[in-house]
């Protein structure tokens, strides 16, 4: 065994620390000299170095700074849209034909989906959708995607019953029409983004939409909001928009239209009712209809409100007004004679023609007969230009001031241009064209003592009455009311329209369509009437597009649908009966009288 020794150690360690020392001299390359460019290129750099971080550190901090200080908010911090209500629509009393409720709607971040594929199967099922359709929806390069907007309660119960990572669910608003399809051109619909895109939804878009308001908040990063930030924008909900219908009255003129739509196996019909104190539309209906709330697989014919679009020549109900005309220059009187035998007017080699051969017919008798010679009589003794401006004044000829999307112009020609020939057709409806709300509107002239009232589809103050423009005297109005009552009355060509309790007078029309350039053996019959004659209230018109059961006269195809309006509606209004209630036994050869066309 050895021995350490100090004196040993101390040797060894003096060795090693002699070998470890360099001479500095001795090396060279330590010995040389460095150039003093290089450390002045070094100390540059450096410099440089410290001078581009201070130049970026000012840009970021005060050049840049709006710019960096949204870049690094989008991250954490977001504005959440607050939604404003849409305001509802609702009808004279209060009843509501559209609002809006909360419904849920699945969306998704495809990258976060995580689902084996027996659940990716069950969700494509609970969608409605193909697999291959729900994974095309989620292609992990889309950062969002809807999955099933609006969907129904039991569908997001079945989806969130699922726990899909990636899949969520949000609230929205959807329009629902408690009225259904009976007020469905009157209401109209919205898109999915509760946008107006027919009817009233569409001409009130600004006032029922609202303004939305937003929230500024921070969230962490699953999404979840930690804390306000800023002030908040509250949402200011849509304005309700009353509307003059009521739907009492609306529902039953559908009803009654479309049954006889069915009846008469028409293509199509339609009824306005008319307040004629206000002015108020309190009902428009149509037949062929939709559901607002589900529209899927509609077509044209459904969509259209054809009262206010559809133009037609109007036919006899014109001839009150050529009556009115006449009656007003003094030309006649409510008894004068007119000879209507065949042949008694010729025009340019042309005569018109009756239903049936009379020989003289009063004034009074050419409204309740509907004679196209005696209207032509009476209509050739008038320089055209008046008869132009009187077609005007009730309307004819230019587009319904109303706050309604779809109202037509209708076709009224210059009188310059006008043919003595045409001159004698436009006085029983031909020539001429006009659609059926402007025909409701152009016999509130003679329900209102010679005034044509404005329209209006929204609710006026309780009491209001209308004001309109004045075309005829009072007197001349109420001849021609005594005259319509006739044509509604046994001997008259629409003693169907009457209504048991209540005077009613009108005129029925019926028309060949016409197309391309020529008429066709299809018809188009209408109805337009008052009620009560005594002290009328409101004015009802009805018309049926193509009846092909053999009946196509408008007195016996749209009469009845006038008398059962005019009897709801007048009980509804709480109108007081004008006539004893008493059994109307008439004769088959007095039931009605065919006007001509």
């Amino acid at each position: 065994m050895s021995w350490w020794r100090p004196e040993a150690g101390r040797g060894a360690g003096a060795r090693a620390l002699n070998t470890r020392s360099v001479s500095y001299s001795s090396s060279p390359l330590l010995a040389s000299k460095t150039p003093p460019w290089r450390s002045r290129f070094l100390v540059a750099l450096v410099g440089l170095g410290f001078v581009g971080l201070l130049g970026r550190a000012v840009y970021v901090q005060f050049i840049a700074a709006d710019f960096y200080q949204r870049q690094g908010e989008a991250r954490y911090a977001h504005t959440m849209e607050l939604p404003a209500s849409r305001g509802r629509i609702v009808d004279r009393k209060g009843q509501v034909l559209a609002t809006s409720v909360a419904v849920p709607s699945v969306w998704a971040i495809p990258k976060e989906v995580d689902a084996d594929p027996a659940k990716r199967r069950a969700l494509a099922k609970i969608l409605g959708i193909s697999a291959k359709e729900l994974e095309k929806k989620l292609d992990p390069t889309t950062r969002f995607v809807w999955l099933k907007r609006q969907a129904d309660d039991d569908t997001a119960a079945q989806i969130k019953a699922l726990a899909l990572k990636g899949v969520f669910q949000d609230r929205e608003y959807k329009r629902k029409y408690p009225e259904g399809e009976a007020a469905a051109h009157v209401v109209g619909f919205t898109n999915i983004e509760e946008r107006g895109q027919e009817g009233i939804e569409l001409a009130f878009q600004k006032d029922l939409q609202g303004r939305d308001g937003s929230r500024s908040v921070v969230r962490d990063r699953l999404g979840r909001v930690v804390e306000d930030i800023g002030e908040s924008l509250p949402a200011v909900n849509g304005r309700d928009i009353d509307l003059s219908v009521d739907s009492k009255v609306q529902f039953f003129a559908y009803q009654r239209v479309r049954d006889a739509v069915a009846e008469h196996k028409a293509k199509a019909g339609s009824v306005v009712v008319l307040d004629v104190q206000t002015g108020e539309v309190l009902a428009l209906a149509n037949y062929p209809s939709y559901n607002p709330g589900d529209r899927k697989n509609l077509s044209g014919a459904q969509l259209r409100n054809r009262a206010l679009t559809d133009i037609f020549e109007p036919g006899s109900t014109m001839k009150p007004f050529i009556a009115a005309l006449a009656l007003e220059s003094g030309r006649v009187r409510p008894d004068t004679i007119i000879n209507v035998a065949p042949r008694s007017v010729n025009i340019s080699g042309w005569s018109p023609t009756d239903a049936h051969v009379y020989g003289d017919l009063t004034v009074a008798g050419v409204i309740q007969k509907s004679s196209n010679i005696g209207t032509v009589k009476m209509a050739m003794q008038m320089p055209a230009r008046e008869m132009h401006e009187m077609f005007t004044a009730i309307g004819l000829g230019q587009r319904p001031q109303l706050a309604f999307p779809g109202a037509v112009t209708g076709k009224l020609r210059p009188y310059k241009s006008w043919r003595p020939i045409e001159q004698a057709t436009m006085s029983y409806g031909y020539g001429l064209s006009a659609s059926l709300f402007q025909l409701a509107r152009a016999y509130t002239v003679f329900a209102r003592d010679g005034e044509v009232l404005p329209v209006t589809m929204i609710k006026q103050p309780e009491g209001e009455v209308a004001h309109g423009i004045k075309v005829f005297s009072p007197k001349t109005a109420q001849q021609v009311r005594e005259m319509l009552q006739l044509a509604a009355a046994p001997g008259g060509t629409a003693p169907m329209a009457q209504v048991s309790g209540y005077s009613v007078g009108g005129k029925s029309g019926t028309a060949h369509k016409q197309e391309g350039k020529g008429y066709t053996n299809k018809y188009r019959s209408w109805f337009v009437g008052i009620a009560p004659i005594s002290k009328p209230r409101i004015v009802v018109a009805v018309m049926l597009d193509e009846p092909s059961t053999g009946v196509y006269f408008g007195g016996r195809v749209a009469g009845p649908v006038f008398s059962q309006v005019v009897a709801q509606s007048l009980r509804l209004l709480n109108v007081p009966p004008d006539l004893e209630v008493k059994p109307q036994i008439m004769a088959k050869h007095e039931l009605a009288v065919d006007e001509s066309f």
